[in-house]
């Protein structure tokens, strides 16, 4: 593969990390945090945004899946798409601990 199928793969375990708190908050009918919160990233956006951010993130992650070609039968690509998944995570995971304090 490529070395920008590898990098496309990283991106992808970022988006589709992405795409779950943003997802499940989103269809429970809590407000978090998007880009689009005033300020961006800390102030709360409603549902309905967290739903459509998730989607756009899955949509994304999924095309970078594909162009990527990642697969369990490759360990580089596997690899670097955890890699992603978990770097995103644990940031978030920082992040987003005072989100609900004022």
């Amino acid at each position: 593969m490529a070395w920008y199928q590898y990098f496309s793969g990283f991106w992808a375990g970022l988006f589709l990390a992405n795409f779950v708190p943003h997802f499940v908050k989103g269809i429970t009918g809590d407000a978090f945090p998007t880009p689009f919160s005033n300020p961006p990233g800390k102030g709360l956006s409603s549902p309905v945004i967290n739903i459509l951010w998730a989607f756009m993130n899955l949509i994304v992650a999924l095309f970078l899946i594909r162009f990527g070609k990642i697969s369990m039968g490759d360990n580089l690509s596997a690899i670097l798409f955890f890699a992603g998944f978990a770097l995103i995570s644990i940031f978030c995971s920082i992040h987003f601990v005072n989100k609900d304090k004022v």
